[in-house]
């Protein structure tokens, strides 16, 4: 008597191309990131002296973008580029809602004190820091897409002890501790500045 084998659902469509892109991996690594941004922050004592939550929020919004810069990675790039439907809906959709879960995972990692490294400023760093890697991702690629956003940053916080000056909300957004309108509009110009580039162009093509 044989056995027929039992028949396996193959997925098409969004789930099929989220699957590609990684989405699945990228979701799973986000929440995980969200529980350690909850134990770092809360581990520091920030109820305190909310400044102690810096390297959180500093760090949390680079490991995100990185992990969301490295699924931009696409294996197909000829057949996307050759298409005939338009692909900068897709690639448009996949950072924003990445960007848009990672952002609202990490603010809640931090509530409490919003004018002092709190939730509104691990959203604004996580935008800056996407839109950074999402700007690399088309020049260098995707792999290597979260290198700018960590020197940057990282250069950042190491000088925040000599940032002064009104200018500082621009130039130095992520170590701004509240909802200063100059770092608003520099992570955010940042931010659109790389999706649209991301959206329009695609990642670099890497062998």
């Amino acid at each position: 008597m044989s056995v027929r084998p039992t028949p396996q659902r193959s997925l098409s469509g969004p789930l099929l191309l989220a699957r590609s892109r990684a989405v699945p991996l990228a979701v799973a690594s986000l929440a995980a990131i969200g529980v350690l941004a909850v134990w770092g922050a809360h581990g520091l004592d920030a109820y305190l002296e909310p400044s102690r939550r810096v390297p959180v929020v500093a760090l949390a919004p680079l490991l995100s973008a990185a992990v969301i810069g490295t699924g931009l990675h696409t294996y197909t790039d000829e057949l996307d580029r050759t298409s005939v439907r338009a692909w900068w809906p897709r690639r448009l959709a996949q950072l924003l809602g990445l960007t848009a879960l990672a952002a609202t995972v990490l603010a809640f990692a931090v509530l409490g004190h919003a004018a002092e490294f709190g939730a509104p400023a691990m959203a604004r760093n996580a935008l800056g820091a996407m839109g950074i890697t999402a700007a690399a991702a088309v020049v260098i690629g995707a792999r290597l897409s979260w290198l700018p956003a960590v020197a940057y940053i990282s250069a950042i916080y190491l000088g925040a002890g000599r940032v002064h000056g009104v200018g500082s909300q621009i130039w130095a957004w992520p170590m701004q501790p509240g909802p200063q309108p100059g770092a608003w509009a520099a992570a955010l110009a940042l931010f659109v500045a790389g999706a649209s580039l991301y959206a329009w162009w695609g990642p670099r093509r890497e062998s």
